[in-house]
């Protein structure tokens, strides 16, 4: 998911100098929203990592 923010960003600073400004900003966008949602996604995972270590932990006593 980081990936593609990442290709869709320089795909949007390629376009804006070149001055393709309506590309750019939707390249722009895109790469908002996938940056987003990955963070998002990053967080859940780490929150369930760490209540999923609790449990085992509670598990094995």
């Amino acid at each position: 998911m980081l990936k593609y923010a990442i290709i869709f960003a320089i795909i949007s600073l390629i376009a804006g100098a070149f001055g393709f400004t309506g590309i750019a900003a939707g390249s722009a966008g895109i790469a908002k929203i996938l940056f987003f949602i990955f963070v998002a996604l990053a967080v859940l995972f780490v929150v369930l990592a760490l209540l999923g270590v609790g449990a085992a932990r509670k598990a094995l006593r």
